[in-house]
């Protein structure tokens, strides 16, 4: 039997647009989720909705772990059976393991995959894959598709509007002093992912609706410079994001918004109201 010629892989955090669902070569490597002494598989046997009503019920606060390498190989070595070749593009390496996890992998696997560090996050990630696998289409090699893409990575605009503060501080996103004075004067941050992949505070708001304007601000000077596409994540918040949907588009009428669950990992840490704009300038 002939091999097909490249496999895509990601890991769950990144965002499954409606084009790329149950596409034929594109796999998933799930992360962890842990919840005091249980643990879950991303997507596998834990879903958004249920880490969202733990959360609520539960005094615990829930931790994520990156993939094994093992878990990695297992996969690489399955899909040599199939593909002449693979990428992998992972959750930026600045804020988990799970790239360090992807290239180990490479190594105990006679699959020929290069690995790339997104620097990004959820749509981050997919907005990669999306492009290469038009690069693809266009007749590229896969090193060709895997060079253009660790050019790209780390362009990803992504401003997030963080839901809990608590949950930040707990999975080790943010200093006690920060946590601290954040609570006392209810303030929650905005978050930028910078080009290498770190997460740097741009501003503090008190509430949604300041958040909401900081967000579709940040847009507005995108569309203002040609922008007409962008990805709008929200930590199950379905009706949160419509309204601010709603209000982008009532400034911006040529502007297209695809709107997503941010997914259980994203979520631990980010919490329940969490919300992000994300895009590309080559999208």
């Amino acid at each position: 039997m002939k091999k097909k010629p490249l496999a895509w892989i990601v890991d769950s955090t990144a965002h499954i647009p409606p084009e790329l669902a149950g596409h034929p070569d594109l796999y998933v490597v799930p992360l962890n989720v842990h919840f005091g002494d249980k643990s879950f598989v991303d997507g596998v046997d834990l879903q958004p909705g249920e880490l969202y009503e733990m959360i609520r019920t539960s005094e615990d606060f829930p931790k994520t772990s990156q993939p094994s390498a093992g878990k990695f190989a297992d996969l690489y070595d399955r899909l040599a059976e199939e593909y002449e070749q693979g990428i992998t593009v992972a959750l930026a390496s600045e804020l988990s393991g799970t790239y360090s996890s992807a290239v180990t992998g490479v190594a105990l696997s006679s699959f020929d995959v290069r690995v790339i560090d997104s620097r990004s996050v959820s749509h981050g990630i997919t907005g990669l894959v999306l492009l290469g696998m038009k690069l693809g289409e266009q007749g590229k090699s896969r090193d060709e598709i895997a060079d253009a893409l660790e050019q790209h990575a780390g362009e990803a605009r992504s401003f997030i509007y963080i839901g809990q503060l608590n949950q930040l501080y707990k999975g080790g996103r943010m200093g006690s002093v920060q946590f601290y004075l954040g609570s006392m004067l209810q303030i929650k941050p905005i978050i930028e992912i910078t080009p290498d992949g770190r997460l740097e505070v741009m501003d503090k708001v008190r509430s949604e609706k300041k958040a909401f304007r900081y967000l579709a601000d940040r847009v507005g000077l995108a569309y203002g410079d040609g922008r007409r596409k962008i990805r709008l994540m929200h930590a199950n918040s379905p009706e949160e994001a419509m309204r601010l949907k709603d209000q982008m588009v009532s400034a911006m009428p040529e502007l297209e918004i695809e709107v997503g669950d941010i997914g259980s990992v994203l979520a631990a840490h980010a919490g329940e109201g969490t919300m992000a704009v994300i895009w590309y300038d080559f999208d």
